[in-house]
């Protein structure tokens, strides 16, 4: 049986003017993949991730989740994504069982103070339960936001440079609870990292943007050699600074 195809991106494009900054891009991921999505700064990665989520409007193009049109039937859609970002800052004034609370209100989550005693210790905040989000350090907020990521047990898990911030460890904590949550739940995820070695471990496959284009896909521990470099790290800054060389 053929895995269910959770995302699926056609001809996507956004324009600003005269400026693409996506650029008719198409791509799907099915159910238990992780999808690094990699390019340098301005490359049309956020902005893809933006429209995904319903923040930006497309200029052009579809976008499907778990087989439904998000332009007609976003709310249906909503509960079953969730993201998280190095820019996407949770309410300081709340302790963080208060935010996981108000999110799981949000997402309509069962048993919801379980949900969180079990993200609480998964994510190693119990002792910061009470604690104001606003006093946390940047790796104890990025670690409720991903614990606030995956609340509603979403199907698409969305996630912008989630370990930018965290010391190696913690970093490693992470991936495994990633890697974990989707291996057990079956739940699709596009990452986005400027860590090929982060990549390389979680990632499955690989999308290169440059310029609102996918320039390349593949699997990332044999893609380099296909292209002539010797590891992932030195693909990216290839794309990176010579992107022509790439244009399919």
């Amino acid at each position: 049986m053929s895995q269910e195809t959770i995302l699926r991106l056609n001809k996507l494009t956004k324009q600003y003017r005269a400026v693409k900054a996506v650029d008719q891009v198409s791509f799907e991921i099915k159910a238990g993949e992780i999808v690094g999505l990699l390019g340098p700064n301005g490359a049309g990665k956020t902005t893809t991730i933006n429209m995904i989520l319903g923040i930006l409007e497309p200029s052009a193009g579809r976008i499907e989740i778990l087989g439904k049109d998000l332009k007609t039937q976003r709310e249906a859609i909503s509960r079953q994504t969730n993201f998280a970002a190095v820019y996407a800052h949770l309410p300081a004034n709340l302790t963080v069982r208060q935010n996981l609370y108000i999110f799981g209100l949000l997402y309509g989550v069962k048993n919801l103070q379980q949900r969180i005693n079990f993200l609480l210790a998964d994510f190693s905040l119990q002792k910061f339960a009470k604690t104001k989000v606003g006093l946390l350090s940047s790796g104890e907020a990025s670690r409720l936001n991903l614990a606030k990521a995956i609340i509603n047990e979403p199907k698409l898990l969305l996630l912008d440079e989630p370990t930018a911030s965290l010391d190696p460890s913690i970093a490693h904590l992470i991936r495994q609870i990633i890697k974990d949550y989707v291996k057990k739940s079956g739940a699709a995820v596009l990452w986005t990292s400027h860590n090929m070695a982060e990549i390389t471990d979680v990632c499955g496959r690989v999308l290169f943007m440059s310029h609102g284009k996918v320039l390349l896909a593949g699997d990332p521990k044999t893609l380099p050699a296909l292209q002539g470099k010797k590891d992932l790290e030195e693909l990216f800054i290839a794309v990176a600074r010579e992107p022509l060389t790439f244009e399919r």
